[in-house]
């Protein structure tokens, strides 16, 4: 298998294991995901377990501080098949030195064994999909489980000490309106959770709701309303004791999600699974995402991946603000200095000017972080950091 090179000096790196299988496929959804029913599933998790040790027995690495199991649904596998999941996990990768392992569910799926088995193999995470507590919307947007499934889910978590859990959130979804999203936001404080991920809809190509917005058939909140949906979201996020350490997510102190942090100080970590993504040594890369095209490579013993990207310094400096500026904390300059080598104020000196003179961005010591108006318009703000081709950078 060709893989990656990963450099000697990066041996903790976290990964990422996706598995695809839903019970149901939602309108909204563009991940790379199959509903379940006569899929090879048993295969795929040995495939997938051949995939994460040959990549280690190729590149050793001393640590995993995270690994988030996503999907799809992971819990949409069998107990059995979790805990054949979750041992190959065990037995592969160095989870001795992990921090935070989180799997992905979804309300209604997690049963009590299920939920068992997690906590038997030290999954200490658990990130739920409840989306609104609407159930009117709930059906609307193709999910299966109602309100009721969560206040079920959450009490059965209480009830085996689960106490790390995270919901994410969809506002602006079709039809919603302000009271219906107070509604949501007030149900989902009162669960007294940790943790929350809120997002706005966004219509993907592929998906029911893009071509039904693109027939007419559906109607979403207009900016202003989304906007404001937002504002209050941040407003009852802080009344509450959760701080919005990044544009979407609000924890309680400690709480912060260490996996996505990978993420957003973008550092290096793995990617396993059909239709997963890693970044290593300066490559992003990308795995075949049908099942069968990612099965194949595997059988034959050849690596999953169909797609590398080799980043320009230039590249990795627009990523570090990008995703760096996501955080509340924003970037720090002499941690960019000591990554590239060069000043930030040689590089983005005069744009960082330009966009704190319009509100949109502030200074503060070594950090440079988005306003809060700056976070309402972050992809544009994002978007000034592209450096122009014929900008001299020694």
């Amino acid at each position: 298998m060709i893989h990656p090179v990963i450099e000697e000096s990066e041996k903790n790196i976290s990964a990422y294991i996706h598995i695809p299988f839903c019970e149901h496929i939602c309108y909204y959804c563009d991940f790379n995901k199959v509903f379940l029913e006569g899929q090879p599933v048993d295969e795929y998790i040995e495939a997938l377990l051949k995939e994460i040790a040959v990549t280690l027995a190729k590149h050793p690495i001393d640590a995993s501080e995270t690994i988030y199991v996503g999907g799809g649904t992971p819990t949409s596998l069998s107990a059995q098949q979790l805990d054949r999941l979750l041992s190959g996990i065990h037995q592969i990768l160095p989870t001795s030195t992990t921090k935070e392992f989180t799997v992905e569910a979804n309300p209604g799926d997690l049963t009590e064994d299920k939920m068992l088995v997690l906590k038997n193999h030290g999954v200490n995470r658990l990130s739920m999909g409840v989306q609104t507590f609407d159930d009117r919307l709930l059906k609307k947007i193709g999910r299966k489980h109602t309100a009721a499934d969560v206040y079920q889910t959450v009490n059965m978590l209480e009830k085996h000490d689960f106490q790390n859990v995270t919901i994410d959130l969809i506002y602006a979804l079709p039809g919603q309106t302000l009271e219906s999203f107070r509604d949501t936001l007030t149900r989902a404080i009162d669960l007294g959770l940790p943790h929350y991920a809120m997002y706005s809809l966004i219509l993907e190509n592929k998906t029911m709701f893009m071509n039904w917005v693109r027939q007419g058939r559906m109607v979403l909140p207009s900016q202003e309303a989304e906007t404001q949906m937002f504002d209050e979201a941040i407003e009852a996020m802080a009344q509450a004791g959760l701080n919005q350490y990044e544009i979407s997510n609000f924890a309680r102190p400690g709480f912060e999600s260490k996996h996505n942090m990978v993420y957003w100080n973008n550092a290096h970590y793995f990617g396993f699974g059909a239709g997963a993504s890693g970044y290593l040594n300066r490559t992003r890369y990308k795995n075949k995402g049908p099942i069968q095209h990612y099965l194949k490579p595997l059988r034959d013993g050849l690596s999953p991946i169909h797609e590398r990207e080799e980043l320009t310094r230039e590249n990795q400096m627009e990523e570090e603000l990008f995703l760096g500026l996501r955080k509340k904390s924003g970037i720090s300059k002499s941690r960019f200095e000591q990554k590239f080598a060069v000043p930030f104020q040689e590089v983005y000196g005069s744009v960082a000017k330009d966009l704190i003179g319009k509100g949109w961005l502030a200074e503060a010591d070594d950090q440079v972080h988005l306003t809060k108006a700056g976070m309402f318009i972050g992809n544009d703000v994002f978007e000034a950091f592209l450096i122009d081709p014929n900008q001299d950078i020694h």
